[in-house]
């Protein structure tokens, strides 16, 4: 049985969701040094970037889920 799959389709819920707003003046390569060390020491990873007019970035950063065995199993 593989957790996290239905009917060969990840479930949206099997992820948590972090959304940020960078302002102007951080440049693309401190925003990306950034989100490089959420990604490395919490799990997190790139779901979404909207860059907007005046520079500012809204960033969508999602990771899995980590959902305890169901009762009865154990490991």
């Amino acid at each position: 049985m593989a957790l996290g799959w239905a009917d060969g389709q990840h479930r949206a819920m099997d992820y948590e969701y972090a959304p940020l707003r960078l302002p102007p003046n951080v440049d693309r390569l401190t925003a990306a040094a950034q989100l490089a060390i959420q990604a490395e020491f919490s799990g997190w990873e790139l779901a979404r970037v909207r860059l907007f007019r005046d520079g500012t970035r809204q960033v969508v950063l999602r990771r899995r889920r980590i959902s305890p065995p169901p009762p009865g199993l154990s490991y």
